[in-house]
């Protein structure tokens, strides 16, 4: 093979031509921060214009980032920032020094044609900074990418881009501000008319047990619901009804009512979420199905029940160990193709923080999970609801009852939610404690302990409460609800009927 063909398949450029690299200069544009700057040294009350979203690390020229600083100390200070009051701090100011002194302020008052545009020169300046940012995270990508660390793998690596491009969407938002009165009012009226017009008056989404509904008045847009309790109390069981009636009521009401459910299983697999459902509606008990105990009536059940649920808007992803900005990655995309009205994340303490290679400080990762979360609830507009457990102090008492302070990690979850629910069922822990004969008992005493405990054993037989602790929008309370463990499922309690018997 010649020279010259092999050349064309080299990838290494020949000696005779050598490449000339390119010089990209970051995007930046110094006459619209010399317009800025100028236009507030004249007139001060240009600065209200940008002074909300406007920083000065946001300026390119580090001569204008000390100048913006100053003047932003001056008007916080309430006095007034021009040249003249500028010009004892610049005079000596060695990075000032290279433009001219403090006679540069005078040449930028100066030249300025009008002081309308400011807002426009602001964004402008802005917008070019994010451009910045979005280099130089790409740039860290691309140079982490080619680092060979055991500790960090691939998909730690977009988790902590995909969190770096969160936050810079977040602080990158220059639409914000505030908003008249009137518009929320309106927005509150059309709420209540929904709310009117629904048999159910709920204005959330519904979960679909009456008793709860009329106490939260649905799930909220925007809220973080936590849902707590001890292993075996059933608030997998709970979440799992409430996320299901959700999507049911929905499909059957032609997306009146209820919604499209993202469910975020860290501890159990979608096969055994199913089975949980499939169960229950079919009314076989889901450790048979596990066992193949089925009978032949069964199967044209299963069949019609799978078809039923088939058409659910429910969507589960059992994805171990998921980080918060995987889990806003995935909610925002099944909204961009699906819809979503509601996020379920079981539970909590199984979620990762951003960071790739974690936090010493669990009690902050909490924090940073919880924040994300409820971030999340506010950006796609949906309730979320967050299963956690709780720590062992509640074995400890007397009444088993929760409180708020038995959440695990609780300042942050507690001050981040704005509905805190508790599930307890007395039921579990009445069984456990069956009255044993003591040695110095008598049969009389015996007999009337062991039946005022079957009496109380009989009372909360299939039934279980639902606390709910906080509410931002409402009252808090105690729920009954009926609960059987059969099926593991979370029902109505009928308690008119109940006290007649």
């Amino acid at each position: 093979m010649s020279n010259q063909t092999s050349s064309l398949f080299d990838p290494r450029p020949s000696a005779a031509v050598k490449p000339t690299a390119e010089y990209r200069t970051p995007p930046n544009n110094e006459e619209a921060e010399q317009a800025l700057l100028g236009a507030i040294l004249v007139n001060n009350k240009a600065y209200e214009k940008v002074g909300e979203f406007l920083r000065p690390e946001h300026f390119y020229d580090p001569a204008h980032q000390r100048i913006f600083a100053a003047i932003t100390k001056m008007i916080d200070r309430g006095q007034i920032a021009n040249p003249v009051t500028l010009k004892s701090l610049f005079d000596n100011d060695p990075e000032l020094a290279v433009e001219g002194g403090s006679a540069y302020l005078a040449e930028l008052a100066a030249n300025v044609v009008t002081v309308v545009n400011a807002a426009d020169y602001g964004k402008t300046i802005h917008d070019l900074f994010i451009r910045r940012q979005l280099i130089e995270v790409g740039t860290d990508m691309v140079n982490e990418a080619y680092r060979h660390d055991l500790d960090i793998t691939a998909l730690d690596q977009i988790g902590e881009a995909e969190k770096q491009l969160f936050d810079l969407a977040s602080t990158g938002d220059v639409q914000g501000g505030f908003v008249a009165f009137g518009e929320s009012v309106k927005h509150a009226i059309a709420t209540a008319e929904v709310a009117f017009r629904r048999s159910s008056h709920v204005t959330g989404v519904t979960t679909g047990l009456i008793d709860i509904d009329r106490k939260l008045g649905g799930l909220h847009p925007s809220d973080l619901i936590i849902l707590a309790g001890r292993p075996s109390m059933g608030k997998t069981a709970l979440a799992t009804n409430i996320a299901f009636n959700a999507a049911k009521a929905h499909m059957r009401s032609s997306g009146q009512e209820g919604g499209v459910v993202g469910f975020f299983s860290l501890e159990m697999s979608a096969e055994q979420l199913a089975t949980r459902i499939l169960a229950d509606e079919v009314q076989v008990p889901g450790d048979k199905i596990r066992r193949g105990e089925i009978r032949d009536t069964d199967f044209p059940k299963f069949v019609q029940a799978s078809q039923d649920l088939a058409r659910c808007p429910f969507y589960v992803d059992d994805t171990p160990a998921l980080s918060v900005a995987a889990v806003r990655t995935r909610c925002r995309r099944l909204k961009r193709t699906s819809g979503l009205s509601m996020v379920v994340v079981d539970y909590l303490q199984l979620l990762r923080g951003s960071s790739s290679r974690g936090s010493e400080n669990r009690v902050q990762e909490i924090s940073e999970i919880t924040r994300g979360l409820k971030a999340i609830a506010k950006e796609l507009d949906v309730p979320v609801v967050a299963l956690s457990q709780l720590s062992r102090a509640v074995e400890l008492r007397e009444d088993k009852r929760p409180q708020l302070a038995d959440l695990r990690e609780s300042g942050s979850i507690e001050q981040d939610a704005d509905v805190v629910m508790f599930v307890f069922r007395e039921q579990y822990y009445l069984e456990r404690a069956e009255p044993s004969r003591r040695p110095d008992e008598s049969d009389d005493k015996f007999n009337d302990r062991y039946q005022r405990w079957q009496q109380r054993l009989g009372e909360v037989h299939n039934t279980a409460e639902v606390i709910i602790a906080k509410q931002r929008h409402g009252p808090i309370g105690t729920v009954r609800l009926y609960f059987d463990g059969q099926f593991t499922k979370f029902g109505d309690l009928d308690q008119h009927h109940q006290s007649d018997e």
